[in-house]
């Protein structure tokens, strides 16, 4: 399945093909030229590139690597087996094994990341973590004494070089791919989801269907669509509404509430009406001085699947 989804098929291999900002690459390279693996915590937004250099330091340093992720496998029996299993054999190369730990902010921090704190005592003699995250202060501090920790940020400064590497590396995959490409429209594409890469990549697969990436897909680049939100609300489908959110969140979140708001006549029972505006409301008024948006966002679907009833026409 993988080598049909873009992201993975043209992920870099190599820290140099990365699209990093100069510190953050150097940062990196000198890790590999100096041939030694420490425990990491990689930190920052979505799409940013966290996954792909932990497995490019891990292929370019020649180490086997286990890829765990957070978010799917955060049970502390679940952890515990794999990595236990992993660590405890000897590397067909000769070196450490490594365990790339995704979305590590997504474990408990009452229990699972504590355990983790213990593996990552226990197997030190043979295994280095690399945590990614999303949000670092979800991640316990005795985490994060035991890694070095690297932020994940594009300044300003590099903005417009890293959206020009972008470029070049998105026309050199529709060129692969035999897609017809106008590079004003890709400019658009990469300026609206901007600094999340494998979003780009991933909009950019979802687009080429047609057969050609060209100005008949700049309404779409400018319109969030909520039926699918919706119909993941009436559902109760709370990993798909989640899905949604990250997918989305980079977009304006106020706008996100007013269009739920604009649409709800569609998909709600008259009755509830009320309730959902009052729910969008209070959400949208944290909104404003709230720390995290997709939590927030999250928050607010929640509260709406749980009590809010939805029209169901011919048991759809």
């Amino acid at each position: 399945m993988n080598e049909f989804l873009w992201v993975e098929k043209y992920r870099p291999k190599t820290i140099d093909d990365c699209v990093l900002p100069a510190h953050i690459k150097k940062t990196f390279k000198d890790i590999v030229n100096g041939g030694e693996l420490h425990n990491m915590l990689l930190t920052g937004t979505a799409g940013l590139g966290k996954t792909t250099v932990a497995k490019a330091l891990c292929n370019e340093l020649d180490l086997d690597f286990l890829l765990v992720n957070g978010s799917e496998e955060s049970g502390i029996d679940t952890l515990r087996n794999k990595i236990k299993q992993f660590a405890s054999s000897v590397s067909l190369q000769g070196g450490y094994k490594v365990v790339i730990l995704d979305e590590a902010d997504y474990l408990n921090p009452q229990s699972t990341q504590p355990a983790l704190r213990g593996f990552i005592e226990e197997f030190s003699g043979n295994c280095r973590f690399i945590l990614t995250c999303n949000f670092k202060n979800r991640i316990i501090e005795p985490l994060h004494s035991r890694c070095s920790v690297v932020e994940f940020n594009i300044p300003k400064k590099d903005a417009n070089r890293l959206c020009s590497v972008m470029m070049s590396r998105l026309m050199l995959i529709l060129d692969d791919e035999g897609i017809k490409y106008e590079t004003n429209v890709l400019a658009e594409l990469i300026m609206k989801h901007m600094p999340d890469w494998r979003r780009v990549i991933n909009e950019l697969q979802r687009y080429s269907t047609s057969g050609s990436i060209d100005s008949g897909i700049l309404v779409s680049l400018n319109d969030v669509s909520v039926n699918e939100l919706m119909s993941s609300l009436k559902m109760k489908d709370f990993k798909k509404m989640r899905q949604w959110v990250t997918n989305n969140i980079d977009s304006d979140p106020a706008s996100l509430f007013r269009k739920m708001y604009d649409n709800m006549n569609e998909f709600v029972e008259p009755n509830s009406i009320p309730q959902m505006v009052l729910i969008l409301a209070d959400y949208q008024y944290k909104n404003s001085f709230v720390a995290d948006h997709e939590l927030n966002l999250v928050a607010c679907c929640t509260e709406i699947m749980a009590g809010v009833k939805f029209k169901w026409i011919n048991g759809k």
